[in-house]
């Protein structure tokens, strides 16, 4: 079933087939490379819900295009700087010492969205092995995007990120705002003298053993890509259109990166 309210969807359910015309109509095309963030109540009352969605998506892709999605894991990071909610301090020991090994087949992505989950739990799918900001993808150079993808370069160069641009992808924000627009972040590792900060998580081991592990990395925010967003549809490089009841945004990466990374470096305090 939907999580929409079929009482304030009066255009009745959409389906697989007329999310898919809907995805085609903005330019979704086969052959495609296509990064999802998505919402899936914003599309309206869905007959098969995320199943249907991933479903129309791989459809418009068509067999040569390949399907990425976030399936990141926010909480799989040190207690001490969570803040929605905050956990006590005396808790932060047990935290760290008893959070499970990520497990790129087995970790879920939850806070990604059913969509997201629907692609990664699918048959074939391939997922990036970083413990904290994993992608997952389906298609023909799902292996090749995927992989590597480790600590150190959450979504910077060696990320799966970097390899769509230069697979020359497009984004397709689906019922979400630019706050949600990962590939923003590998612009934050080309801006000058980025921020960096420690971060803590934990992994399994070659030899199977779980460990705590730190490193330090760019220091992510996007605070500001509402903004950077804003802009960016100002140089008319994004289109936008219905898919569902949703206000759909799709737009080259490569090109997006390149104006964010101007763009920080603008108007981002050094």
């Amino acid at each position: 079933m939907s999580t929409a309210d079929p009482g304030t969807d009066p255009e009745g359910p959409r389906t697989r087939a007329s999310l898919a015309r809907d995805l085609a109509r903005l330019g979704v095309r086969p052959g495609l490379t296509l990064l999802v963030h998505s919402s899936l109540r914003s599309l309206g009352w869905v007959c098969g819900s995320e199943q249907a969605v991933v479903q129309a998506l791989t459809d418009a892709l068509g067999p040569g295009g390949t399907l990425v999605v976030p399936t990141q894991t926010s909480d799989n990071t040190d207690p001490s700087g969570w803040g929605a909610p905050p956990v006590p301090a005396s808790w932060w020991p047990t935290i760290r010492e008893h959070t499970p090994a990520f497990d790129p087949l087995h970790t879920p992505g939850s806070h990604m969205g059913r969509i997201s989950e629907a692609v990664r739990t699918r048959s074939g799918a391939v997922r990036s092995p970083h413990p904290q900001t994993s992608f997952a993808a389906l298609g023909p150079d799902a292996e090749h995007l995927m992989h590597p993808h480790p600590l150190g370069s959450a979504l910077g160069e060696r990320s799966p990120l970097a390899r769509l641009e230069q697979k020359r992808a497009h984004i397709l924000l689906l019922g979400v705002g630019y706050d949600s627009c990962t590939a923003f972040h590998l612009a934050e590792y080309r801006i000058p003298n980025p921020r960096r900060a420690e971060t803590s998580c934990a992994i399994g081991t070659e030899t199977g053993r779980r460990e705590w592990v730190t490193v330090t990395d760019v220091d992510l925010n996007a605070d500001d890509f509402p903004a950077l967003g804003t802009a960016l549809e100002e140089t008319g490089i994004v289109t936008t259109g219905p898919v569902g009841a949703a206000t759909a945004r799709l737009f080259p990466l490569a090109e997006a990166v390149g104006f964010a990374t101007s763009w920080l470096s603008e108007h981002r305090p050094r």
